[in-house]
């Protein structure tokens, strides 16, 4: 890289740096105080959360929603890919749906925890949200909320798979496959993958809802939303 685009790449991002603190100073100048911008991103949350994650606890909320869908782990493709040739798809296509229904049971356990994580959130943490990537504000829940929801997951996902059969359904598929010649044994921990699936589904749904008050006018439903986010689109 020669010296005059190292130059021009230090100016521009000199002005970059310049203009972000600008809008940055000039936030409480917008009529805004410190805490209406903080409500306003707690408001934006909770409708992420109320909008999206909410449709997670519901039948097929995973299991027909291509964007958070729980497949196989890569060990289990090869069992799934082998029954299938021998003539039991169908109980594969079983195995793969009792994964999703667990999820779907666990996901109840999530609002709670984000809505206590949304109170939690200073001035400090709305302006950095504010003005961050369109998924700032689903990365804050992620840092603040993700080990707690694995807790909480977990032992739900484990109760589901007993109250669904999702224990036996795999317990047969896999003995199944683990008799057949030729093959190499497999013995997952479906409970700890379906959990981190389910947490994965979750922050993707949140960020879904905030990408799309990011970018649409039209999604910010409330004055709150609109005035506060206005702030953002001047980046």
């Amino acid at each position: 890289m020669s010296k005059k685009i190292i130059l021009l790449f230090t100016v521009f991002q000199f002005f970059a740096c310049g203009e972000l603190q600008q809008v940055i100073n000039q936030l409480p100048q917008e009529g805004l105080g410190n805490t209406e911008i903080a409500s306003g991103l707690r408001e934006a949350l909770d409708k992420g959360i109320d909008k999206q994650v909410s449709k997670l606890t519901q039948t097929d909320g995973f299991f027909k929603n291509e964007l958070v869908k729980i497949l196989l782990p890569e060990e289990l493709q090869k069992v799934d890919r082998t029954l299938r040739n021998i003539g039991l798809g169908k109980l594969a296509d079983e195995g793969l749906k009792v994964l999703n229904r667990a999820a779907e049971d666990a996901v109840s356990e999530a609002t709670p925890i984000f809505i206590n994580a949304v109170k939690g959130i200073t001035f400090d943490d709305a302006k950095n949200i504010l003005l961050g990537s369109n998924d700032a504000a689903t990365q804050y829940l992620t840092n603040a909320t993700q080990t707690e929801l694995y807790g909480k997951f977990n032992p739900v996902i484990k109760s589901s798979f007993e109250k669904v059969g999702a224990d036996k359904i795999w317990a047969n598929l896999i003995t199944k496959y683990n008799n057949l010649p030729l093959t190499s044994s497999v013995n997952p921990d479906l409970t700890d993958y379906v959990t981190q699936e389910a947490l994965a589904g979750v922050y993707t749904m949140i960020a879904v809802e905030e990408k799309e008050i990011r970018t649409k006018v039209s999604s910010r439903t409330t004055d709150l939303l609109r005035k506060v986010f206005a702030l953002q689109d001047r980046m």
